[in-house]
């Protein structure tokens, strides 16, 4: 059983749409919502693949009971903590190229009674799991530290902890001694202060977000694939696809992927490039596993002067 929390959920409205004009009437070919959060993305990942998962959500207001509806009828194990405050209802702007303009809403405020009571679900629900999921943002309420807690937690009771989240969030976390983070590229940029231009680069500073704490670090990198650092040294893996149809949840996907497969670091990176280009050729994150198999080239020797070419780097100037 994996556990994955999402303290700050969302239901997702996809919207496709041709083209965007600022300040104008756009009209949408079609448009659907989902149940989100990467905790839940990730869950769901799993669940799709057989995989037992649980997720672990805040849920208020009516777009808290639409998630919970929604997760009832896709058939995952959830446990819901009740918060007064409404979660969030975000939009993703899909275009025809791939390209995905999201508008995140940034959630409710949670009470201390709620922090705690969040708190003890995840304590109560890991037990035995064979890995807890940290991923997402934060609500205001919780303190930037709150997963670098959970990580303790899971230290004091035998659980490996993954953390999949951003800026202080993330940064917070990496003092308590994650079992694994899974930065892309931004974030691996805001951890360091330096934007990654290279293969080379990047496994430079997943080294430093190593000393800093994280065990192990899976560097999501676009279509420039992924890369696996971890104390034995660095893996890098591809697994291009014919087409992107969209990248969102395609990051969760990878992560619940590598988690999914014990078998070894080299089966676990090709198993996480593969969930993730399966995910970036569905429309949504509710993918099917039967999509398309894409080839997937695994690397333990390899040019790390190749430089980034997905235009990730170009995205900071």
């Amino acid at each position: 059983m994996i556990v994955t929390i999402t303290p700050n959920p969302s239901v997702d409205r996809t919207v496709l749409i041709d083209d965007i004009v600022l300040g104008s009437v756009n009209r949408s070919q079609r448009s659907w919502s989902e149940p989100s959060g990467k905790g839940v993305n990730v869950a769901l990942a799993l669940h799709a693949h057989e995989v037992p998962a649980r997720a672990v959500v805040t849920a208020g207001g009516s777009v808290g009971a639409q998630l919970q509806q929604m997760l009832g009828t896709a058939g995952l194990d959830i446990v819901v903590v009740p918060i007064a405050g409404e979660i969030r209802s975000n939009i993703s702007l899909t275009q025809p190229n791939g390209s995905v303009t999201k508008i995140n809403e940034p959630g409710p405020s949670l009470s201390e009674e709620e922090t705690d009571r969040l708190f003890r679900a995840v304590a109560e629900h890991m037990r035995g799991a064979a890995w807890l999921v940290c991923a997402g943002s934060l609500p205001a309420g919780l303190p930037p530290n709150w997963y670098g807690e959970i990580v303790e937690l899971g230290h004091r009771t035998g659980v490996p902890v993954a953390v999949d989240t951003s800026g202080q969030a993330l940064t917070e976390s990496l003092s308590a001694g994650p079992d694994l983070v899974k930065p892309n590229v931004h974030e691996l940029a805001e951890l360091t202060g330096r934007v990654p231009e290279t293969l080379g680069e990047v496994i430079d500073a997943a080294h430093e977000v190593r000393r800093r704490g994280a065990h192990t670090v899976l560097a999501s990198l676009g279509g420039d694939g992924a890369i696996l650092v971890d104390a034995t040294g660095a893996v890098w893996g591809q697994a291009p696809v014919d087409k992107v149809v969209s990248t969102v949840g395609a990051g969760d996907a990878m992560l619940a992927g590598y988690l999914s497969c014990p078998q070894g670091r080299t089966e676990a990176l090709a198993t996480a490039l593969q969930w993730a280009a399966a995910a970036v050729q569905n429309e949504g994150t509710l993918f099917s596993p039967n999509a398309s198999r894409a080839q997937v080239t695994i690397r333990a020797a390899f040019d790390m002067s190749r430089p980034l070419n997905d235009g990730t780097t170009r995205r900071f100037g």
